[in-house]
């Protein structure tokens, strides 16, 4: 990912210098921090904590604009970031400030004394002091690998925790078997606690659900206690008292159904009363988060695109589960107009290529794979070689600018997707400040 940081800049550079592994799992660097900070992750309002494989970003969007459609003050710490580091921290309703994160960068830098930590155990850490500093009635914090050893799940128990879908992704860190993915996201669970659960593969459910009985935590399941569907225009959700008529959400793609239904079970769990249908539905319709299959309307590669009459479309999906959600937006667009797909595709090296080209197999979709500026980045003619062994014929751009200009070179109007990877979902982002996230 592309950063434009600032002052802040060398305080980054040398942090990610303290620890020579990107990540290594582990609760015991980050808690020794947050001991000497005064224990800043214990002062923070009500908590959702949110771990999963695929939508759990999206549903922290959700969440958040429903909660600040309801007047909440609302703290959201994500990762990674797109563009600029400060993506990731969010203070009651803007990204922090560069002033400020220079400032507590600077804070963190100088408690930790010089100690080996991760990279994101620091700038965890970070966020959760700049969270501290400031009130507010909510906080939303994503887990970034895993959960159990995860640097966010030092905080309490959470008001409410949160399992999206589990699934295959960065099996080097959390293996091969999806009962055991499953039990490292079960981590975020607590004594006691309140939970709510996304429709899980069977291996998955077991171990969440046996977790949750070990811990006595009261979980409630999409599916079981809640769901949500599409009901003409809108959507329907139905809870264990309650059954809302609701806009569809702004998100595209039929996947964010799902994700919306987890965010307003999780909202509703609260108890907040200031959380009701009309924080729901005004949550529903503003909510916006960058490469989830976001339509580019602006910015170099958007103009481009538009002069050819094509329509961009960007997504950081980067796993099986998330390329088959990719598949059935392409259809559907392409069912409403006959339009043919372009796929302009990157990913990195660690990532499960044979998997993702597979949910592309029998489509009708001309791929294009792109290298981009990301040192673990897999090459664009290793991806084309993965996808001939597929029966996928597939082009190569050396960057995604060129990539953008083959898709189009024929003068055929086409649905083009951007996809495979945040970092490069980043760069198409950073070529421009007006398709900065804010």
């Amino acid at each position: 990912m592309s950063d434009f940081l600032g002052a802040h800049d060398a305080a980054l550079l040398r942090l990610q210098a303290l620890h020579p592994k990107k990540i290594d799992l582990s609760l015991d660097r980050v808690s020794r921090l947050l001991a000497a900070l005064g224990r800043p992750e214990q002062r923070l309002p009500p908590l959702i904590h949110v771990a999963g494989t695929n939508g759990k970003g999206s549903t922290v969007a959700f969440l958040r604009a429903i909660a600040e459609a309801a007047g909440l003050r609302t703290h959201v710490y994500t990762s990674p970031h797109l563009v600029r580091f400060a993506e990731r921290i969010r203070i009651a309703g803007e990204l922090i400030s560069d002033a400020e994160l220079a400032a507590v960068l600077d804070e963190v830098e100088r408690v930790n004394a010089g100690e080996p930590i991760t990279f994101f155990e620091i700038t965890a850490a970070a966020a959760f002091h700049a969270f501290a500093a400031h009130p507010a009635d909510l906080a939303i914090i994503e887990v970034g690998l895993g959960g159990r050893f995860d640097a966010t799940n030092v905080i309490p128990r959470p008001a409410v925790a949160v399992i999206a879908p589990v699934d295959y992704d960065h099996r080097e860190f959390l293996g091969d078997d999806l009962g055991g993915i499953a039990g490292e996201k079960a981590g975020i669970l607590k004594q006691g606690g309140r939970a709510v659960v996304a429709r899980q593969a069977d291996a998955a459910r077991d171990v969440i659900l046996a977790e949750a009985e070990r811990l006595s935590a009261d979980l409630s399941w999409m599916g079981v206690d809640f769901d949500i569907w599409r009901a003409g225009d809108g959507v329907a959700f139905q809870g264990p008292d309650q059954l809302l008529d609701l806009p569809s959400p702004a998100l595209p793609g039929e996947h964010q159904i799902e994700n919306a239904g987890l965010a307003i079970a999780a909202a509703l769990a609260l108890g907040d009363g200031r959380i009701d249908a009309a924080a729901i539905a005004g949550g529903l319709t503003t909510v916006r988060w960058p490469a989830r299959l976001q339509r580019l309307t602006a910015g170099p590669l958007a103009r481009w695109a538009n002069a050819a009459a094509c329509d961009l479309w960007l997504d950081g999906g980067h796993n099986p589960h998330a390329a088959r959600a990719l598949v059935a937006h392409l259809q559907n667009l392409q069912a409403r107009d006959g339009r043919p797909a372009t796929v302009i595709m990157g990913l990195l090296a660690n990532k499960d290529a044979t998997g993702i080209l597979q949910a592309f197999a029998g489509r009708d979709v001309r791929l294009i794979f792109t290298d981009f500026a990301a040192a673990a980045a897999a090459s664009s003619q290793d991806l084309a070689s993965v996808a001939a062994g597929l029966g996928l014929q597939a082009d190569t751009a050396p960057d995604v600018t060129s990539a953008v200009r083959l898709a189009t070179a024929g003068g055929v109007s086409s649905h083009i997707l951007i996809c495979g990877s945040l970092y490069l979902a980043g760069e198409a982002l950073g070529l421009a400040q007006e398709t900065w996230p804010t």
